[in-house]
């Protein structure tokens, strides 16, 4: 198994071109006082935002941009933490691993929930959400402990793609009010479903469908190396 130390990091997603120069820049002008680990919390600040936005359009739909703000608030914070530890060269590899990890699975979790406990969201369908968040980590996890490669893109989508997404959902929701369409069928009650819901079933099916594909894909590799 390869050492946290030598794992290599791969990140090839749509929006690098204007992501990676940008981060460069934040990095070269954050003053000495800020550290990865204050941006990893400002990171987690975000996601509390977020989950709070979501729940607080009980009381209006405008919470919406709230939510959207705390998105980029932890994209701030997660995609800065990290890089600029290797700006500096002050890196941990085994904390910064577990940490960051970590705290973005919470995050994540955290996130759906609200985005469930929302009026936009059934929660049943946020839930269908998180596990197949949940899934995907534990495979791209496992993948990158046998192989020593950690993949944060697929099909040129990451993390970064992923909150634009829910970013324009939310805008989208904001000014159509989350229009409701009438389903031919009921499934385990449901009748109707909402564009957010929508959205939402969208990104978990490819959240299921990467890591199928990414299981499948690395089961034929080990077996053809006898590994």
């Amino acid at each position: 198994m390869a050492k946290i130390e030598r794992h290599k990091r791969v990140n090839d997603i749509l929006l690098g071109p204007l992501e990676r120069p940008a981060l460069k820049w934040l990095c070269a002008r954050m003053p000495a006082w800020m550290t990865p680990d204050i941006l990893t919390a400002i990171g987690f600040f975000g996601t509390l935002v977020t989950a709070a936005g979501y729940i607080l359009c009980f009381i209006d739909r405008g919470f919406l941009w709230l939510a959207s703000l705390g998105l980029v608030i932890n994209w701030f914070g997660d995609s800065l933490d990290g890089n600029l530890a290797r700006y500096r060269h002050i890196e941990r590899p085994k904390y910064g691993y577990f940490v960051d990890h970590t705290i973005d699975a919470f995050s994540q979790v955290i996130i759906i929930l609200g985005i469930g406990l929302s009026p936009y969201v059934q929660f049943e369908i946020a839930c269908l959400g998180l596990i197949g968040y949940l899934l995907l980590g534990t495979v791209l996890f496992n993948r990158t402990h046998v192989t020593g490669v950690l993949v944060l893109s697929q099909s040129k989508l990451g993390p970064t793609e992923a909150r634009a997404l829910v970013i324009l959902t939310n805008t989208l929701v904001f000014f159509t009010k989350n229009p409701h369409f009438k389903l031919p069928f009921t499934f385990y009650g449901i009748r109707t479903i909402s564009l957010f819901d929508i959205c939402t079933l969208i990104l978990t099916f490819l959240l299921f469908y990467f890591a199928i594909r990414m299981t499948v894909i690395e089961t034929i590799k080990l077996a053809k190396r006898g590994e």
